[in-house]
């Protein structure tokens, strides 16, 4: 499996490995590339399905990302594995900067008059937060469900947000897309170079392990054949 490790990591080990990778970001990244080239299909499918995967990834999809990847490579026919590969270009250290600049870009388009900064933020995913656990113990209570902290919250955060990761995630998927094609296509080329020589190299092997075996098995055979070779007396 592409995904499987050898040893299970507990669940502290595992929030470290998502805010920071144990090699290094430059190593996970080497991972996915390597990975991504080494896709059993086409150069076009692969390259759909990283487009898939990477758009997927800048969107707030949170806990959704493989599924919106699988969904969206089967919208254009990309390859899966490809686009569940794509979903890694974002991180926690990344995530924040690019938020900031979506939900910029999201309340300009909107229109959305509203302080952009970790005060607002923050209030509304803490008002978010506390409305939707009111109203998960107001099912079992004699409590009216409250809305208003999580329509401000999507109205003012995840929408925007949204609208705002589209146009920059569409532009940094179609570099990801147009990059992964020769990429792809030179990775295939040489392994199918590097895999004839290697048949034919078996080839050689197995022919000239077939003659000694001959030679070995009939011995007189051999010997008249020298024997009769033109130009010797």
């Amino acid at each position: 499996m592409v995904f499987k490790r050898r040893e299970k990591l507990g669940w502290a080990a595992w929030i470290r490995e998502m805010v920071y990778p144990r090699g290094g970001f430059k190593r996970a990244t080497r991972y996915v590339i390597h990975r991504m080239r080494r896709v059993p299909d086409t150069p076009h499918r692969v390259a759909r399905g990283i487009f898939a995967g990477c758009l997927v990834g800048f969107l707030p999809l949170p806990g959704l990302q493989f599924v919106g990847a699988w969904l969206a490579a089967r919208l254009v026919r990309g390859n899966i594995l490809a686009a569940l590969l794509g979903t890694f270009n974002t991180n926690p250290l990344t995530t924040p900067f690019f938020a900031v600049l979506a939900m910029t870009l999201g309340h300009w388009i909107m229109g959305i008059q509203a302080p952009l900064n970790a005060d607002y933020i923050a209030s509304a995913f803490a008002h978010a937060g506390a409305d939707l656990w009111f109203n998960v113990k107001a099912i079992f209570g004699p409590e009216t469900a409250r809305w208003g902290g999580l329509k401000q919250f999507w109205h003012e955060i995840y929408v925007p947000y949204f609208i705002g990761a589209l146009l920059p995630g569409i532009v940094l998927s179609a570099i990801a897309y147009w990059l992964t094609i020769p990429l792809v296509s030179a990775y295939q080329k040489a392994r199918a170079a590097k895999a004839k020589d290697r048949h034919e190299r078996r080839r050689k092997i197995k022919a000239a392990l077939t003659e000694a075996a001959h030679r070995l098995a009939h011995p007189r055979e051999t010997a008249a054949g020298d024997d009769s070779r033109p130009g010797e007396p």
